[in-house]
């Protein structure tokens, strides 16, 4: 999509909330209720497919399901259970029409409203009333960090891993369910472990096993708030990779037409630990025939074509074991370790790189401008990344205001949202830094866009140019003051 079409359409996306800041972004993404809420039963479900992907190393469950109003009044309300558990765990909630693509004006909010209950709510507001009898598709799909468990927890370092998944075969549902069935996708078919449950039917038996997938139903209605725990054990011979911080700086420069990225992580990897010592020698002999392993060896890290002055350090200082690839098609960051990372260990690191403004900002009208950037970029690994806590930092020149961001992150991710000033080199007053924290983020929204709009006038871009050349003329007429002044001895 073209930079000034996307910017058309977010100017009209940007929300109205304004404060002291003068910032403007989403909404709260929290509702309160009383503490005797109950979901009213006002829809059933006629018709769900509820599937687990744990293909990467969190776990990706969509929920298909056709719902119909069963109340005489027209209803927008559609609420969706989680455990408090999985209310920690859970990102990136997405909803969207099935059939119609056209729809938007989905509404996603985690609901408040008794601290003490294991059951908590999101609730889904639909873009228009559906009437009596009616009946819409809906694609709800989000995520689950932290999600596994490995068994055995400690292993050999050549040995396979294994991971346990836990999960209920009839989809958590406030409302009745007349029909589903539940579809787990796994990375193989080495599935040496799953919960068997009784057929329904000419069935006997669930869950039926194709290959890598287990299939659980199709059930005959399920009453609201049903559940059948199940848990898989399945093989995942790859790095459990998992990101619990990561900071990200976007600063631009008008004045040198640059705009410089740094990404701090925390990184984990959450897979078996190691069930003996770490064995050097047996691990570099094993290089040679490039075995699957559990331990994190390297990551790659695709960036916007022309980025350049690439950089990957750590705590100790620079790491020389990377490589950096940029050409007319590419720009890779290969990066490896200084160890390789397995179950348990972490591994704290900095990659850095500088970029031309003109891929990112565009001047709109007048003296506002627009930047668009990734919210996240990061590793792109094919057992994926999580990332737990993410902030990301936007430092516009000296004298930007008026800020306001869109950005196509899930709102429901979004925790906090502020404008400050940070002084730095050659500033009077401070500069402008946007402030977006987020949380239990994934891989699938690398690349998704965060939109920057401000302020910045003529006369706020001299301003760092005339301090630093006043304060050269006064450097050198106090200079040249004091060089007229005589102290030499009189001669009286």
């Amino acid at each position: 999509m073209k930079f000034t079409a996307v910017a058309a359409a977010c100017l009209s996306l940007f929300s109205q909330v304004r404060g002291d800041t003068n910032v403007a972004g989403p909404s709260s993404s929290k509702v309160v209720l009383p503490s005797t809420f109950k979901p009213p039963q006002v829809f059933k479900n006629a018709n769900l497919v509820h599937v687990i992907t744990l293909e990467k190393n969190y776990a990706k469950e969509n929920i298909n399901v056709l719902i119909e109003n069963a109340s005489p009044e027209p209803q927008d309300e559609y609420f969706l259970p989680f455990t408090s558990d999985q209310m920690e765990r859970i990102g990136g909630i997405e909803v969207k029409d099935r059939k119609d693509a056209t729809v938007t004006g989905f509404a996603v909010e985690a609901v408040e409203f008794d601290q003490t209950s294991d059951t908590q709510f999101y609730r889904i507001r639909l873009p228009a009333p559906l009437p009596a009898k009616g009946q819409q598709t809906l694609g709800i799909s989000f995520f689950y960090l932290n999600a596994f468990a490995p068994l055995p927890a400690a292993i050999q370092q050549s040995e396979k891993q294994y991971l346990v998944y836990q999960f209920s075969a009839y989809c958590a549902s406030a409302y009745p369910t007349l029909k589903q069935k539940t579809e787990v996708k796994l990375p193989s078919s080495d599935i040496p472990d799953y919960t068997k449950i009784a057929g329904s039917g000419e069935t006997k038996e669930f869950p039926q096993k194709q290959g890598s997938k287990l299939t659980y139903g199709p059930f005959p209605e399920v009453p609201a708030g049903a559940v059948s725990p199940v848990k898989v054990r399945y093989e995942f011979t790859k790095p459990v990779t998992h990101v619990s911080q990561l900071e990200r700086d976007v600063e631009v420069s008008h004045w040198g037409g640059n705009v410089a990225f740094e990404e701090r992580y925390t990184l984990f990897n959450y897979g078996a630990n190691l069930s003996a010592q770490f064995n050097r020698v047996k691990w570099a002999q094993s290089q040679y025939f490039n075995p699957q392993s559990y331990a994190l060896k390297e990551l790659k890290v695709p960036l916007r074509v022309g980025s350049k002055d690439a950089y990957f350090t750590d705590v100790i200082g620079n790491v020389s074991t990377s490589r950096f690839r940029s050409n007319r098609r590419e720009a890779v960051l290969e990066l490896k370790p200084r160890y390789p990372v397995f179950g348990g260990w972490k591994y704290p690191f900095t990659i850095g790189w500088n970029a031309d403004a003109k891929q990112f900002l565009k001047k709109k009208s007048g003296d506002t401008y627009m930047l668009n950037v990734p919210f996240i970029e990061g590793p792109k690994q094919q057992e994926g990344v999580a990332f737990e806590k993410v902030q990301v930092r936007v430092l516009l020149p000296e004298g930007a205001e008026n800020v306001r961001f869109y950005t196509t992150i899930p709102e429901s991710s979004i925790t906090d949202y502020t404008v400050d000033l940070q002084q730095t080199y050659l500033d009077t007053i401070g500069r402008t830094v946007l402030t977006i924290k987020a949380r239990n983020l994934v891989d699938d929204f690398r690349d998704r866009e965060l939109i920057v709009s401000y302020d910045y006038s003529l006369v706020a871009s001299l301003r760092k140019p005339l301090i630093v050349f006043s304060s050269m003329v006064t450097i050198f007429v106090g200079i040249w003051a004091i060089s007229k002044v005589d102290v030499r001895f009189s001669t009286k």
